[in-house]
């Protein structure tokens, strides 16, 4: 972890409720051209792809509802790179940027393939998680929809796997927790079990994860007994389920399992990890949640950050391979997020 001085230097608001909020944003938007360099070759589902039909699908009718940032600014390489040594091994991220320098083949899994663009893209996409938690405890933005690749909840601590390579959710839990020192959520719907989040924070009774996934199946992880450990024991909630379950079994379990974690951890901000692999067009999720039910996901982080949060989300693109259904989904996810009343605190 760095050192203690850089991390006063970099996180902000000492309380969710304290300061005073100027030029706060409804719903930001961002994403950062940089996240494209990633590069992991043909035919691969993680795609450069996947980010510009997310923004395409957003630009239209925003109202004022959200801002779309196609260039949002990213903090210095030298201070993404201190923060991520909170959430990962130097010498891992070290490693990473040697195998993209070498610029082919792939990092500790076949999944993983690298390019030139790799360590970059990565930084890029952590450094955006960095921005957007200190925009939060800053008391910039409320709500913010980080459009954001490589992926991230299967990073662990010293090895890539799944498609990601930094965990950016991991991250901007730590920056939030460290300015504001209260609880934090972690909601994951992805269609697949983030292994790597869940094992960064597996002890720590200050961030609860709950995550409704398929089981079995890739990464493996996520089973119900899986609970936390420690002082960390009953934050984490995993609702493993069948293959092909769709909207009366995804989404109600993960509306009920959130709803138990909140109510029992009162968090003071509410962090997901949008993978949107779950649809039922996805070709590699294996779910059967159509758009209605992203829309039923979504409108169910809103009400729980409305009711625990100060209507405070911070959400990351995950996984959502079938690019048309990705649009759809993202677009329907922002609309939720953008929906209702968020808290806005006295001058």
């Amino acid at each position: 972890m760095m050192a203690r001085s850089s991390q006063q230097r970099l996180v902000g608001s000492s309380s969710p409720a304290g300061g005073v909020m100027t030029d706060i944003t409804r719903l930001s938007v961002r994403s950062n051209p940089r996240c494209l360099g990633h590069d992991p070759g043909l035919g691969h589902p993680e795609s450069a792809k996947r980010v510009q039909v997310i923004l395409d699908a957003l630009e239209p009718g925003a109202a004022g509802r959200w801002m779309v940032d196609r260039e949002a600014p990213l903090p210095s390489d030298e201070d993404v790179l201190g923060v991520l040594k909170w959430v990962h091994d130097a010498d891992y991220i070290e490693r990473v940027r040697l195998a993209a320098e070498e610029g082919h083949g792939w990092l500790d899994t076949h999944d993983c393939r690298v390019s030139k663009g790799t360590f970059d893209a990565a930084l890029a996409a952590a450094g955006l998680a960095m921005n957007a938690a200190l925009d939060l405890v800053n008391r910039k933005l409320d709500r913010a929809f980080v459009v954001l690749r490589p992926p991230s909840h299967h990073a662990e601590w010293a090895s890539a796997k799944g498609y990601c390579f930094f965990n950016s959710v991991a991250l901007a839990t730590e920056l939030v927790v460290a300015s504001w020192g209260e609880p934090v959520l972690i909601v994951d719907f992805d269609a697949h079990h983030g292994n790597g989040t869940q094992r960064h924070f597996f002890s720590r009774p200050e961030v609860g994860y709950v995550s409704v996934h398929a089981f079995p199946g890739f990464p493996g992880t996520g089973t119900a007994d899986e609970i936390g450990d420690g002082g960390g024991e009953g934050t984490t909630r995993n609702v493993p389920l069948a293959p092909g379950a769709d909207d009366s079994i995804f989404c109600t379990a993960f509306e009920e399992a959130l709803d138990e974690v909140a109510s029992r951890l009162r968090p003071s901000a509410i962090i997901v990890s949008a993978g949107f692999d779950a649809h039922a067009s996805d070709p590699i999720g294996g779910m059967r949640v159509s758009e209605s039910g992203f829309r039923r996901l979504s409108a169910a982080v809103t009400a729980a950050a409305q009711r625990w949060a100060s209507g405070r989300v911070l959400s990351f693109l995950e996984g959502g391979f079938d690019l048309q259904a990705l649009a759809n989904c993202a677009r329907i996810h922002v609309e939720e997020l953008a929906s209702g009343d968020v808290e806005k605190a006295d001058a």
